[in-house]
């Protein structure tokens, strides 16, 4: 039940919605699931983090599925070997997987475009700092 009120978070159309839900959320969970509600409260910013970027880089940031992917494909190489006769077979196999997997990020698909990653670099985070501001600005100006 925790899971599925907590998914509803990540489903928001854009900030102040995300913000909002969360802090119903919250709310729902007094009184009935207070060790969630705490841990939920302490880590807040962490959770909300993914809202400072560009809404269209919110379902890759806030997803770990990359990474569960390629673990599984660690895991389904790994098996069928089974016992490896040393560290460093271990080390030769899992590094060519990850070599296999960055050439294919680097030479195939993109997980995020680059106009996308051009605005998100437009996007101060921060707030308040002159430097960054103006970076963004001389950055706006050169494109």
């Amino acid at each position: 039940m925790v899971a599925g009120m907590l998914k509803s978070v990540f489903e928001q159309p854009d900030r102040p919605a995300v913000h909002r839900q969360f802090r119903e959320v919250c709310a729902a969970l007094e009184g009935k699931f207070d060790e969630a509600l705490a841990l939920l409260e302490a880590a807040e910013t962490d959770v909300l983090a993914f809202t400072a970027f560009p809404t269209e880089h919110w379902k890759q940031i806030r997803s770990n599925n990359p990474q569960e992917r390629q673990n599984k494909e660690i895991r389904r190489r790994t098996d069928v070997v089974g016992i490896f006769p040393d560290r460093t077979a271990v080390i030769r196999l899992v590094g060519a997987v990850l070599a296999e997997q960055h050439e294919e990020w680097a030479c195939g698909r993109r997980y995020m475009s680059a106009e996308s990653l051009a605005k998100a670099r437009l996007t101060v985070i921060d707030g308040g700092n002159p430097l960054a501001e103006e970076e963004v600005r001389q950055l706006t100006a050169a494109q």
